[in-house]
């Protein structure tokens, strides 16, 4: 395949990074238990790991989403992260794996329905739906499970310990999940057109790093602190549900929002010592970040198309 086809998908990388790797850390950060330069460079090493030991079965599922071309998977992906870009610009939590599919099925949808497996859509759709609500479930289970082992160590500078090395451990698992799970979002669709997939795995991984390493200052403190104020605790609580929810779908093969994971478990982390959501702006905007996205992606991606090819 031309090289030239994969320019979009290392984009998306770079996007991708920068909005999902605030989504795994985030928490942790916005709380202190964890330094912004030390989460950024494990995040971007463990990431890459994660797409290349992790990645294949995702990357499977959406090279199968369509029957695109090259050129249209490449517009496809550009209109994706021009959507995500937008939505960080408006500081609203945005899905990168819906605002790929969005983009893809718009596309797709230019040629008629039969361009698009709808049975492949359907499942990943329905997936989106339970993304944060296992998040929240499983940030509630975590919480009820760790709080009794932390309230069993006496000493403070014991727990203090505890806090430091287990928020080292969620982030490594965190962003290894994240790797394994969204590297399909950039070079996936990709596979069924010529790229090798683990080469596609590697690039991706890689693209993914360098955006966590190097933009992903902005999202981290909306994700850490604009849903639910948390602990140093339940931030750790979150950001393990994060990971294990991220993790399960990367074993079944279907790319999840790192983004909608992350709301998910900091309500059920906030839930679990009463907290609530911050505000009903708060609420407005991760609503319309979740619900938007791929629509809007859907649409760009139409118009990217048309424009590009004169019309």
């Amino acid at each position: 395949m031309a090289v030239l086809y994969l320019g979009p998908g290392v984009i998306l990388g770079l996007v991708l990074g920068a909005n999902d790797g605030a989504s795994i850390f985030g928490p942790l950060v916005a709380v202190g238990s964890i330094k912004r330069r030390t989460a950024i460079l494990i995040s971007s090493f463990f990431v890459i790991l994660g797409a290349i030991f992790g990645g294949g079965e995702g990357v499977k599922t959406l090279s199968g989403l369509t029957t695109l071309d090259q050129y249209q998977i490449s517009i496809a992906l550009l209109a994706a992260s021009t959507t995500v870009v937008l939505m960080m610009l408006l500081k609203a939590p945005a899905s990168v794996s819906q605002a790929v599919v969005g983009s893809l099925t718009g596309i797709a949808l230019i040629f008629g329905p039969e361009k698009t497996r709808w049975f492949t859509l359907t499942k990943i759709v329905l997936i989106w739906i339970v993304t944060p609500i296992l998040a929240s479930l499983l940030a509630f289970t975590i919480y009820r499970s760790l709080a009794t082992i932390f309230k069993g160590l006496k000493n403070i500078s014991i727990q203090d310990l505890f806090l430091k090395y287990a928020s080292f451990i969620a982030v490594c698992y965190g962003a290894y999940s994240l790797g394994a799970n969204n590297v399909a979002n950039v070079t996936g669709a990709f596979v069924a057109r010529g790229l090798n997939s683990s080469l596609a795995q590697f690039l991706g991984g890689i693209c993914i790093g360098i955006g966590i390493l190097g933009f992903s200052k902005r999202m981290t403190f909306v994700i850490g602190k604009s849903i639910i104020l948390l602990d140093h605790f339940s931030s750790l609580v979150a950001t393990f549900a994060v990971a294990t929810n991220v993790f399960i779908f990367s074993l079944v093969g279907v790319p999840v929002s790192a983004t909608q994971s992350t709301i998910g478990a900091v309500i059920g982390a906030g839930m679990s010592r009463g907290e609530r959501l911050s505000s009903k702006r708060t609420k407005i905007r991760i609503l319309l970040g979740l619900t938007l996205t791929p629509c809007l992606a859907g649409v760009v991606a139409a118009i990217f198309y048309s424009l590009l090819r004169g019309g």
